[in-house]
């Protein structure tokens, strides 16, 4: 195998092997704790213009698996410290290698992830490039920004999703929606609607909703003027759920404001603490940004995470709508939220079976 290098934005170069796609990228580099759900995080689009880092030190042992696919790689690189030649298990239809191949996805391995998770902890996320050669400056690293991820992440037109016995309709807003959140409310009895991001409010009316869900996606909350203004008209008309994203779009709307963290969230193991009650909830969760609670002039913070107590949901009674920042849906991940889905139901006034 060539030889590959992981150049960061500061200069800090760590030298590894290639494996996936034979091309140089730049992204902005982010780490991730999951202990397994690799195929979940490659696939997820909300890793639209990043390159990921998995901590846990060995990846790919049970394959490359579609039907757990939730979405499309929109990925820029991946980093690991060893990944795993001979995967072992029987719904494997490949290796990780020939993934990140066929997606045209540069990888690099056998780098030590705990000293870049330390370097990234220390100084906050930053741009990054996986070459083949190093680099004459560092100018087309630092110069790297996320731009239009969300469009670029959109279904380009609507689909229907049919729920087997229909008990209500829902609207699903894509910012680079998983699919496990259309799985969850089809197995509700919801058929879903999935439609574009710059889909106007009579757009999204006119598909005659009980309710609307606001997916998860990539990018910075803040530059989405045209679906913060799309919001605030919807905001009261109708049972919202926001998830991640969509909860940070949803906030916005409602007047308030977000902050980028300094490495974010991404994981299976987020603790959550719930202000209406004593329970703490482990949670998946894949952000960069966060809703300042204080900043938002209406409804209430629900949930708040244990380790640095930013928001994780925000509930606002008087417009029928809630949102939170981690994965009740998650798949590859914990379920202990899950039954959000099922409040949501009630909010749509919806009595529903799962199938």
């Amino acid at each position: 195998m060539s030889k590959a290098y992981l150049i960061l934005a500061d200069g800090t170069v760590f030298e590894g092997k290639s494996f996936g796609a034979e091309t140089d990228s730049v992204g902005e580099l982010v780490f991730t704790t999951g202990v397994e759900g690799y195929l979940e995080t490659l696939t997820d689009p909300s890793y639209y213009g990043q390159i990921i880092m998995q901590t846990f030190p060995l990846i790919g042992n049970y394959g490359v698996i579609p039907a757990d696919f939730e979405g499309a790689c929109c990925a820029r690189g991946y980093v690991v410290r060893e990944w795993c030649t001979h995967p072992s298990n029987f719904r494997s239809e490949g290796t990780i290698d020939a993934f990140l191949k066929e997606k045209g996805v540069p990888g690099i391995w056998g780098v030590d992830t705990r000293a870049l998770t330390r370097i990234i902890r220390q100084h906050g996320v930053m741009n990054a490039k996986i070459a083949h050669t190093l680099p004459a400056d560092l100018e087309e690293i630092r110069n790297y920004r996320i731009v239009d991820a969300v469009a670029a992440v959109t279904v380009r037109e609507q689909k229907v999703y049919p729920a087997e016995e229909e008990t209500c309709r829902v609207t699903v807003l894509d910012y680079g929606a998983k699919r496990n959140i259309i799985r969850e409310l089809n197995k509700r009895g919801a058929t879903v609607t999935l439609v574009p991001c710059h889909a106007t409010a009579g757009e999204i009316l006119a598909t005659k909703p009980d309710g609307l869900m606001l997916s998860n996606g990539p990018g910075d909350p803040a530059d989405c003027k045209e679906e913060i203004a799309t919001l605030k008209e919807l905001f009261g008309q109708l049972p919202i759920f926001g998830i991640c994203l969509g909860h940070q779009l949803l906030a916005l709307a409602a007047g308030g404001r977000t902050e980028k963290l300094k490495y974010g969230h991404r994981g299976g193991n987020q603790p959550v603490r719930d202000l209406d009650g004593t329970q703490t909830y482990i949670t998946s969760q894949n952000h960069g940004y966060a809703v300042v609670g204080e900043s938002v002039p209406v409804g209430r913070v629900g949930y708040v995470n244990a380790n640095d107590g930013t928001c994780e949901g925000m509930y606002y009674p008087d417009q029928n709508a809630m949102s939170v920042q981690f994965h009740p849906e998650s798949c590859s991940g914990p379920q202990d939220r899950a039954g959000l889905f099922d409040r949501f139901f009630k909010m749509m006034g919806v009595q529903y079976h799962a199938v």
